[in-house]
């Protein structure tokens, strides 16, 4: 059996803002009624965490549950617990209608660090940047220039960012060129 390996193998980039590939993240999509008790219960046992309200993303040391629509969550454990969790999720929701898939070989995960990583994300998605308009606990499912991304912020000069793994060159090119020294235009400095 083979080594899992990251899409991009920890590339990284030192411009106006660190952008470095996160590495291996255990993910899995889940869908069905988020205001369902024993949804509730599924999600806090395999990430710790509640379900987060629209366009959050609720934290709890190492794994996370995101919002990302009206009816599905990005749970984020660490990449060696996902199979573990999903099983959890699938005996806790057992009798509910839901679908729960491991998906995290097939994303890329990516941190871009520094005090202008405001202005690197505004480059690359339609999203209003500004502070108290976007701040960490906040989520967004958008496009990064031609391809389907979500980014969060962790805190306020870390983002995180999840793409589709079969365009993580893409996705880092992007944000490397976005970060690339001379072309500050100082919108959120």
């Amino acid at each position: 059996m083979s080594e899992p390996v990251s899409a991009l193998n920890g590339a990284s980039f030192d411009g106006t803002v660190a952008v470095r590939e996160a590495g291996l993240q255990g993910m899995i999509t889940l869908r069905g009624d988020l205001s369902s008790a024993k949804m509730k219960k599924a999600v806090k046992n395999a990430t710790g965490a509640a379900i987060p309200g629209t366009r959050e993303i609720a934290v709890s040391r190492e794994s996370a549950a995101a919002w990302m629509s009206p009816d599905e969550l990005l749970l984020m454990v660490p990449y060696d617990t996902a199979a573990e969790a999903l099983g959890k999720i699938d005996a806790a929701l057992k009798g509910e209608h839901y679908l729960a898939v491991n998906v995290s070989d097939a994303r890329a995960v990516f941190e871009i660090a520094g005090a202008g990583v405001r202005e690197v994300i505004a480059k690359l998605c339609p999203v209003d940047m500004a502070p108290g308009a976007f701040e960490p606990g906040t989520i967004r499912r958008t496009r990064m220039a031609q391809v389907a991304a979500a980014f969060w912020m962790v805190d306020a000069e870390t983002v995180r960012v999840v793409c589709f793994r079969s365009v993580a060159g893409y996705v880092f090119g992007l944000l490397c060129d976005a970060a690339e020294p001379g072309g500050e235009v100082g919108f959120f400095v």
